[in-house]
């Protein structure tokens, strides 16, 4: 039978009942003085797991707050949901399966039954898969067309097939081995397969078509585009198998396509795009960095699993994160949240967090189809730090919303210029700094009076300088960016993500409104080509179609 979140309105327990009132009692509390007042409140408010050290200490938060919130994830069920998640559970209810791709970093040996039947030895046997075409292509055994050895190697995807995979191969560019480039192609948009094709030879260049019913529109689209421009540059029908790999759960259309039955890597339903680098979706990311280093990003992900699973709510990191969002989304009426990397390999980080949180989350029904009564999933937004310091920090430190920010830093870099990274992580904590401390309307001027203003201009300019503070942030420090850590960081924040799903009693692994977008451009793309179509369902769509076919006409 499947396992999902009972109709339980959350905002009827009695924790959140007693957060509502302790809101009200911390309305004035100030994070410079509860720093003044208690010298052991960064010991209280830190911990670290898996190679990560989270300091969350400059959040609006005391003891109390952090156990009231611990009873509202205990009232919730949160331990039943996480061992139904670990088991194979059907979670997703509303496509009544499991969501394991925890199951794809576990270790030989363990067991994980579906429906009855252990999942483990599938897994491995596609590690084992994936280990013989990296080495394979590593060891210039694999060859195209002319017999040339693979240079570059193009992952064709969209969405969870994309933005997991380019993250980790990016931030893990340190671990490149020499020899193979990875490149990735998602838009349907013929500018990036331009700009892509021209840096490439198509006697050296593999492409992995990653589509779990091999149609996904910009998928498919972007494998025919390279399926021609192959052939069109001296490549055979025959010699086809050489250049094409495909992870895809429709095997046939994979074949039909021209691909060879042995290089096809399966997708299973339990396993969602947006959690599936894992998988042999992260092929990619085993030909960038060495299938020794994959299984070390799998450790470290298994290893936050692990802490995830055992660690007390008081002492658990995904859990600690996901309900401080719980108490700035609900309690505070925070609606988006900044993830800041100072690190450029981390750059892309911000993007895989959106698909994964705001896809996850983004529901406004719970589990058994009834309306949510809270606010659910924020809204993520971010970049690389130092950038966005010139950019949309001010919003940050003196807009009028309240943005919580993760802070995400290496202690040590692999590319040390000077001493640009001491300036880096000075960078780093004087911006949370800044946003907990802000500056008071007499600091702002004595500030002034200091420089030798007088009183007028103190008056006048006084107003612009202060900075409220009090703005909440955590900051996540790894000593490295390495494979092993950033496999804790991801899975960290899978779990987050989950963890709130279970308190607001939604469901994290499917995406409806994904879907209704899909079908409604198919009808629209029939309207724009064809003749003797019937009108649009609305005025403004049909006015856009006819203006794209009259500049066309043209």
């Amino acid at each position: 039978m499947a396992y999902y979140q009972q109709p339980l309105d959350v905002t009827a327990l009695p924790s959140w009942q007693a957060l509502l009132q302790h809101r009200k009692a911390m309305q004035d509390f100030s994070m410079r003085e509860a720093f003044a007042s208690d010298s052991k409140r960064f010991e209280r408010f830190s911990l670290s797991t898996s190679g990560i050290f989270l300091d969350y200490s400059k959040n609006l938060i005391n003891e109390e707050t952090r156990n009231l919130l611990v009873d509202l994830a205990k009232e919730s069920g949160l331990q039943e949901a996480i061992e139904a998640l670990f088991n194979g559970e059907h979670i997703n209810a509303s496509e009544n399966r499991p969501a394991l791709h925890t199951a794809l970093r576990r270790p030989i040996g363990d067991s994980v039954e579906v429906d009855g039947q252990d999942v483990m030895p599938q897994v491995h046997r596609v590690l084992n898969q994936m280990t013989d075409i990296v080495s394979r292509i590593h060891s210039n055994q694999w060859r195209g067309y002319s017999d040339r050895t693979i240079t570059d190697v193009v992952n064709i995807g969209i969405g969870g097939s994309f933005l997991g995979p380019q993250l980790v191969s990016e931030a893990l560019l340190p671990f490149t081995q020499r020899g193979v480039r990875c490149h990735y192609l998602a838009n349907i948009d013929g500018s990036e397969f331009h700009e892509l094709s021209a840096k490439l030879n198509a006697e050296t260049t593999l492409f992995i078509v990653s589509s779990k019913s091999f149609g996904t529109l910009e998928t498919l689209k972007n494998a025919q585009a390279a399926r021609s421009w192959y052939l069109a540059r001296g490549g055979t029908e025959e010699k086809l198998y050489r250049h094409f790999i495909a992870v895809t759960s429709n095997k046939e259309a994979a074949i039909t396509f021209g691909i060879r039955e042995k290089n096809i890597f399966p997708m299973w339903d339990w396993v969602g795009g947006r959690y599936s680098l894992w998988s042999a979706i992260g092929l990619p990311i085993a030909l960038a960095i060495g299938m020794s280093n994959f299984k070390e990003l799998l450790s470290g992900a298994y290893s936050m699993d692990v802490h995830f699973r055992t660690a007390p709510f008081e002492q658990n990191m995904p859990v600690i994160l996901a309900l401080l969002g719980i108490w700035y989304g609900n309690f505070w009426g925070a609606q988006s949240h900044a993830i800041l990397p100072y690190d450029h390999y981390l750059r892309n980080i911000t993007k895989h967090l959106q698909q994964l949180d705001m896809e996850s989350n983004g529901k406004s029904v719970r589990q058994d189809g009834s309306p949510v009564s809270c606010a659910t999933g924020p809204v993520i937004w971010g970049g690389v730090g130092c950038n966005g310091q010139h950019a949309y920090h001010q919003l940050l430190h003196q807009g009028t919303e309240l943005i919580p920010a993760d802070f995400i830093v290496p202690v040590v870099s692999y590319n040390p210029v000077a001493d640009h990274h001491q300036w880096l992580y000075a960078n780093c904590l004087s911006q949370s700094q800044a946003l907990m401390l802000g500056k008071t309307r007499s600091e702002a001027e004595a500030e002034l009076r200091a420089r030798g203003a007088d009183e007028a201009e103190v008056q006048r300019l006084a107003p612009h300088k202060v900075i409220p503070g009090n703005r909440p942030s955590n900051t996540l420090v790894l000593e490295r960016i390495s494979p092993r850590r950033l496999g804790a960081l991801v899975a960290m924040y899978e779990h987050k993500v989950f963890v709130q799903s279970v308190l607001w009693g939604i469901n994290a692994f499917d995406q409806w409104g994904v879907e209704l977008g899909k079908e409604l451009g198919k009808g629209v793309y029939e309207r724009l080509t064809g003749w003797d179509q019937p009108a649009a369902e609305d005025a403004s769509t049909q006015g856009l179609i006819d203006f794209f076919r009259g500049r066309h006409r043209g």
